[in-house]
């Protein structure tokens, strides 16, 4: 139950922040597959307007309380400068870990 709620809310927060992103022209859907398994999940999408997405995600820890999901995916959006921005990233039991050129890195003390 817990893993069809954690996928419920990242599957929102991915359509939420694409619709954001939309030009003025509707975006044609190129490539969207999905594969959801009891303890496990993947998918992965591209529109026309430069976006697209994938991920793939584990119930780690299964029946304890240590019950965890870990998720690993990236996404990718055509900025207003015209570039195309990435993000990697990792979310686990540690929270979400992005990853991306374009996103400043905190100094290690």
């Amino acid at each position: 139950m817990k893993f069809l709620i954690v996928f419920a809310a990242l599957f929102a927060v991915a359509a939420a922040g694409t619709s954001r992103l939309q030009s003025p022209q509707e975006a044609v859907i190129l490539k969207q597959a999905s594969d959801i398994e009891p303890s496990s999940f993947a998918y992965n999408w591209e529109t026309s307007d430069g976006q697209a997405a994938q991920a793939a995600g584990q119930l780690k820890n299964i029946g304890t309380e240590q019950e965890a999901l870990a998720v690993k995916g990236s996404f990718s959006f055509v900025g207003d400068d015209g570039q195309t921005y990435t993000v990697n990233y990792i979310a686990d039991e540690n929270g979400f870990q992005p990853q991306a050129a374009h996103l400043p890195v905190a100094p290690v003390t």
